[in-house]
């Protein structure tokens, strides 16, 4: 029943207690010799400015740990797991990978005679100072290579969308390019190879809130499959007047704040030198134009329509293209094999997804639908999941589905009972602190 999420009541990160409360129905999906693709949250290292604190940033290794447990005992002794994602650019992924034991999980694999290995799939890491890019180091990725599925016309959730003058922005300086690959016509996008080839595919994200997107859960944790980041657009420049989503809404300040960042982006950032230089002087263009941790700017804010059609198109990815590319025709019924479990044990609230604030929620979040479990997931959190679009669209998706059923049809089952998500009793509602750029817009109204 794709339907139906369990919300897990658990109040510390006991790898043993996870292992025994996780459903065994959900890894029956898994059988011998095949290859089981763990995707963690791995976005950061840790808190952007808070250097020694990750617990609420990042999947908890307790959580993947008691997931790695369950998928050896399903593969009874044949098969593959590998551990992956793509973080941001400027993560430093031997830091992040630290505070995990990838030599007890290589351990417990072996034991079983199954082969355990962790990927890093960006092709990048950028070294930056005062937010300014100033190196560029190459990385293997995917050591299978890469997929590049082309989403055209109507297969796309981008579809009828005008982009504004200054067009989409991605994750780099290069502009052009976003803007090549989404070009009105087509929908590039270049994924992991071996995710694509994967049997099965567990989803094990951190429960926070999204500037960008309004919550980060299953669907959003889709960007860390993405291999090339510059591919992926995250906002159209300009105001709503320019029919752009970069600020909400026309100021003197934004009139010439964006103008001038596309200037340096595209001219000067990309130049190493100048970079370097321009990053010492960062602190006047903050004193003027104001922190991102206080101005909604880059299409962190409700009105981003944008990142969500990015998002879903990523997950249809996942769940129909093969490995050459093409997007197969089943429908939902023959989507790849999935699993969804999301840590929100302690999760991230405010100024998310890599300043939050930790928020002791208490549960995990299960099931086979990323679609369902993001929509109990905004409920839990005092969200009105209609509200994001990410999420109120997926219901909507004509081409290429990524669930069969409506909102109205989703169920939360705990220990006690199993209660429609339109009639979820209040005393499960975790008030969360919005990201400042969705306070006043996607909380669920009083009852």
């Amino acid at each position: 029943m794709h339907n139906r999420v369990s919300a897990i009541a658990l109040d510390r990160y006991d790898p043993e207690l996870i292992y025994r409360l996780l459903p065994d129905r959900l890894f029956r999906l898994v059988n011998r010799g095949q290859t089981v693709i763990l995707k963690p949250n791995w976005v950061l290292e840790s808190h952007r400015f808070r250097r020694e604190e990750w617990e609420y940033v990042i999947t908890h290794p307790a959580v993947i740990t008691a997931v790695v447990r369950k998928v050896l005992g399903r593969l009874n002794g044949g098969g593959r797991i590998v551990i992956l994602d793509g973080p941001t650019t400027e993560a430093c992924f031997d830091r992040l990978i630290s505070h995990y034991p990838v030599d007890e999980w290589k351990a417990l694999a072996s034991n079983s005679n199954v082969f355990l290995e962790v990927i890093d799939l960006r092709d990048q890491e950028f070294v930056t100072r005062n937010g300014i890019v100033i190196k560029r180091v190459s990385l293997p990725g995917d050591p299978r290579g890469k997929v590049l599925v082309n989403l055209t016309q109507d297969a796309s959730e981008f579809r009828g969308h005008t982009k504004s003058r200054s067009g989409y922005y991605g994750a780099d300086y290069n502009q052009s390019e976003t803007n090549a690959a989404h070009n009105g016509s087509d929908n590039l996008y270049s994924v992991s190879k071996t995710v694509i080839e994967g049997d099965v595919f567990i989803n094990l994200p951190k429960l926070k809130t999204h500037g960008k997107a309004g919550i980060t859960s299953c669907l959003k944790n889709l960007v860390g499959i993405n291999t090339y980041k510059n591919y992926l657009p995250h906002h159209c420049g300009g105001g709503p007047a320019e029919g752009g989503d970069q600020f909400p809404a026309k100021s003197f300040r934004a009139g010439i704040e964006g103008p001038l960042i596309r200037f340096l982006k595209q001219h000067v950032l990309t130049n190493q030198a100048f970079a370097n230089a321009l990053s010492s002087f960062k602190a006047v263009g903050t004193k003027f134009f104001g922190d991102t941790g206080d101005v909604v700017r880059s299409g962190n804010w409700h009105g981003n329509d944008t990142v969500w059609r990015m998002i879903l198109d990523l997950n249809k990815i996942l769940f129909y293209a093969d490995s050459n590319g093409k997007m197969r025709s089943a429908g939902i019924a023959g989507a790849k094999k999935y699993i969804g479990i999301v840590d929100g044990i302690v999760a991230g609230e405010g100024n998310g997804p890599l300043e939050p604030e930790p928020i002791g929620m208490g549960y995990l979040f299960c099931g086979t639908s990323p679609v369902a479990i993001d929509a109990v997931c905004a409920e839990f959190m005092g969200f009105d999941a209609r509200k994001i679009p990410s999420i109120a669209r997926a219901f909507q998706v004509g081409h290429y589905p990524l669930c069969d059923f409506p909102i109205d049809a989703v169920e939360v089952e705990t220990v006690a009972c199993c209660y429609p998500l339109t009639n979820l009793p209040r005393h499960f509602t975790r008030e969360f602190e919005p990201h400042f750029g969705w306070t006043g817009h996607i909380e669920k109204e009083a009852q």
